[in-house]
């Protein structure tokens, strides 16, 4: 009977330890998982990005002499690639698929002035860290929109100092960052529920660990807004999506 009772008793703590693993652990590909990839591209002429005047401060105008800094609004790549484009699953990502985070931690780093990445997506209630790679002082100032439950913080972060850990609470597409020390300082953090990716310097994406399903795929740019996209997802098949936006 004792016998009987410490197999029992076993047999339970282990459920319990593979029910907190299912819950608690990190993002994991079913075997099922596929994607979904393409391109975002722009059509036409890239608006001209204007330069960007540091020299109030000495070490950002220094790190720029050789590589003058120019604003982001808009970044083209090899043959019209857009970067900088968030795209995610805005409809019929399952409930369970949806509140799953990655086990990665995102950065947002300051380095020669300017934000690192310019944009950077992460999904609800996942931390992320900004840090600084500069020899001069920041002021990191992010200003969610308050009707979205996000509170805004405003800390600064003196040259070799931690990282400042923090996450959002609730989507938000998307939050603009701004530096109250150098005004020219701008970027946006993009909250979503599940999958995700950002274009590359090439204007590809790939979003990973997709359940199989039909979704629709939103594509959004700061300077050009939003655009979807309708699509399928096989088991195990990568689904395509791209986009295009006019020039303006």
């Amino acid at each position: 009977m004792r016998v009987e009772l410490k197999v029992a008793g076993m047999l339970a703590v282990l459920l319990l330890v593979a029910t907190v693993a299912l819950t608690h652990g990190p993002r994991v590909s079913a075997a099922g998982d596929g994607k979904v990839a393409g391109t975002v591209k722009l059509e036409g002429t890239p608006p001209h990005m204007k330069g960007i005047d540091m020299s109030k401060d000495p070490y950002c105008a220094k790190y720029h002499a050789n590589s003058p800094a120019q604003l982001e609004l808009v970044v083209v790549g090899k043959d019209g690639g857009l970067q900088n484009v968030v795209l995610y699953l805005s409809q019929g990502l399952p409930a369970a698929a949806a509140s799953q985070k990655p086990s990665t931690t995102p950065v947002f780093d300051q380095k020669g002035c300017m934000y690192t990445p310019h944009v950077l997506a992460m999904d609800v209630g996942q931390e992320y860290k900004v840090t600084t790679s500069d020899q001069t002082a920041h002021n990191i100032h992010p200003e969610p929109n308050p009707m979205t439950g996000n509170i805004p913080w405003n800390r600064s972060q003196p040259p070799g100092a931690p990282p400042i850990v923090q996450s959002w609470k609730a989507e938000e597409v998307a939050i603009p960052v701004k530096c109250n020390i150098h005004p020219w300082m701008h970027g946006y953090h993009v909250v979503v529920k599940g999958p995700y990716a950002v274009t590359d310097n090439n204007g590809s994406y790939t979003i990973e660990n997709v359940p199989p399903g039909s979704y629709t795929v939103t594509a959004w740019q700061e300077t050009y807004g939003t655009q979807t996209q309708k699509v399928t997802v096989a088991a195990g098949q990568s689904a395509t999506a791209n986009f295009t936006y006019k020039a303006k």
